[in-house]
């Protein structure tokens, strides 16, 4: 075998293996009798609650606001960092919420730094994470960027109505545990 022949092998079998792993993620298989195939396996999209965490009236540029999604005991937050950021909601673009968990060994990271939009450094190892860019890794042992919590914006309300990314200790963000529940 040639080594182009070779690596071009290589190279198709690492797409099918990448392509394996991918795809599946964000998705769960369930077996339903009813369906138009005749008891096939469907692909459903993860359902996760929509929860009302907060109100833009509550936020005040560089402070932070803690809650817990998708489940009770995992901490997140939410803040109106004052500048454009790539996904946030808002008249300005600018509210942002993220796991504040370490995606290292899962220590919860409660010290903010606004003047830089850096959460960190993680009581444990001293991960920080970059907000502005997406809770990317900036500082430390964490090689993950942060779960992002995707949020909605009902007049003045603030909904959180996912999780981008698997929340520490998971392998899956809604099985198996007792979500948060809707609250008025």
């Amino acid at each position: 075998m040639r080594r182009r022949d070779f690596l071009l092998a290589g190279g198709a079998a690492g797409a099918v293996v990448a392509g394996g792993i991918l795809v599946p993620v964000g998705l769960v298989l369930t077996d339903d009798d009813d369906n138009a195939t005749g008891g096939a396996t469907n692909a459903q999209l993860l359902s996760f609650p929509r929860v009302r965490i907060g109100a833009v009236s509550d936020l005040a540029v560089g402070e932070p606001l803690f809650f817990d999604y998708p489940f009770e005991g995992h901490s997140n937050l939410v803040v109106l960092v004052g500048e454009r950021i790539l996904g946030g909601i808002g008249d300005g673009h600018d509210i942002v919420a993220f796991s504040n968990q370490c995606t290292h060994m899962g220590c919860v990271i409660t010290e903010y730094h606004p003047d830089e939009n850096v959460l960190g450094p993680c009581p444990c190892h001293f991960s920080s994470f970059d907000l502005s860019r997406d809770g990317i890794a900036s500082f430390g042992q964490a090689t993950q960027n942060l779960p992002r919590v995707l949020l909605e914006l009902d007049n003045d309300d603030i909904y959180a109505t996912g999780i981008f990314r698997l929340v520490y200790g998971h392998s899956d963000n809604v099985a198996g545990e007792s979500l948060v529940e809707v609250r008025s």
